[in-house]
């Protein structure tokens, strides 16, 4: 009976540094590529990503078109327009509460790539900033594939999309490898597929939204999605006692102040989940629940409650979850 039994599949794993956070891939399978060989092409990979979308390399496709103050149309990647279009179709639906060009606000805030946090901007300062956005700024001819600012100041800042694209971007090369069960992870923005190494749905865990320990608010087994997490409670600085996000909402020029501490998403494409996430977060539990609701999408609110939290699920997320627990 024994000789009759399959063997046990294989499983190697993934760590670097990417995008200035960490990355973790799993990949299950029979016959796998080497574990250096698949390396080399995921880290080429991410460095093309960030060649594109990185606003921390001055010679990134985007950090060039932040620095031209040319209005005329420019050529860019179909990489480029393609997640820049996706933003702006998220930026509308949103109404603005998702902008890619919140840039010059992250910048002011001491959230960009020249880290600060000393500096509490004034309301003129802040005015400026918003002067220099607005997604509606932004125009794209994807056939030819070429962008256009309206506004020359306009700066775009993906950052809140860029990991998910990642995420997306080593999926397909695993599946285009003909293997189909994994878990690609960057950043804490997810995608998983298929099943582990134990022949099972992938068990995700949701932090807890507490900044003074990492502990688990709880286990959700998926497979076949992607799932991105936004939260205030990691990122954030206090000066004179008064604690300021880096959750910014592009249309009042300030860090979110409401009670929602952590949004996770669950959506097809991680780019999807992790924009969408940090739409929701801006918005607070309110607002983010009702807009939630009117896309369909799944996802679980973690509202302060006092000393604690409490969650909120939309329908669709109470749905999948006891789909794949089952």
């Amino acid at each position: 009976m024994v000789g009759c039994e399959s063997p046990a599949p294989q499983a190697i794993a993934l760590n670097g540094q990417t995008m200035g956070t960490s990355y973790h891939i799993k990949v299950i399978g029979d016959e796998l590529p080497s574990q250096d060989g698949l390396k080399k092409e995921v880290d080429e990979l991410l460095v093309g990503v960030n060649k594109v979308f990185s606003t921390y390399l001055k010679s990134s496709e985007v950090s060039r078109l932040n620095a031209s103050k040319s209005d005329d149309w420019q050529h860019v990647s179909e990489a480029f327009v393609n997640l820049t279009g996706d933003a702006l179709e998220l930026s509308r639906i949103t109404g603005g509460a998702y902008d890619v060009t919140v840039g010059p606000l992250v910048n002011l805030w001491g959230f960009g790539p020249s880290f600060s946090e000393d500096h509490i901007p004034d309301d003129t300062e802040i005015q400026h900033a918003l002067s220099q956005m607005g997604y509606r700024n932004i125009v794209l001819d994807v056939d030819a594939k070429k962008i256009r600012k309206l506004n020359s100041n306009i700066y775009i800042d993906f950052s809140s999309i860029a990991k998910g694209y990642g995420v997306d971007q080593v999926a397909k090369l695993i599946e285009s490898k003909g293997f189909h069960d994994y878990m690609v992870e960057i950043g804490g923005e997810m995608r998983v597929s298929g099943v582990n190494s134990e022949q099972s749905k992938w068990r995700i865990a949701v932090e807890k939204p507490d900044a003074t320990t990492r502990a688990i608010q709880r286990v959700i087994q998926l497979s076949n999605t992607a799932i991105a997490t936004s939260g205030d409670y990691r990122n954030f600085f206090v000066k004179d006692g008064q604690r300021f996000s880096h959750t910014l909402d592009p249309v009042t020029g300030r860090p979110v102040n409401h009670a929602l501490a952590s949004v996770t998403v669950l959506a097809p494409s991680s780019a999807l989940a992790d924009a969408w996430a940090t739409a929701l977060m801006v918005l607070g539990e309110k607002k983010g629940y009702d807009l939630a609701m009117e896309n369909n999408l799944a996802v679980l609110f973690l509202v302060k409650e006092g000393a604690g939290v409490k969650e909120v699920m939309t329908p669709y997320f109470q749905k999948l979850i006891e789909e794949h627990s089952s």
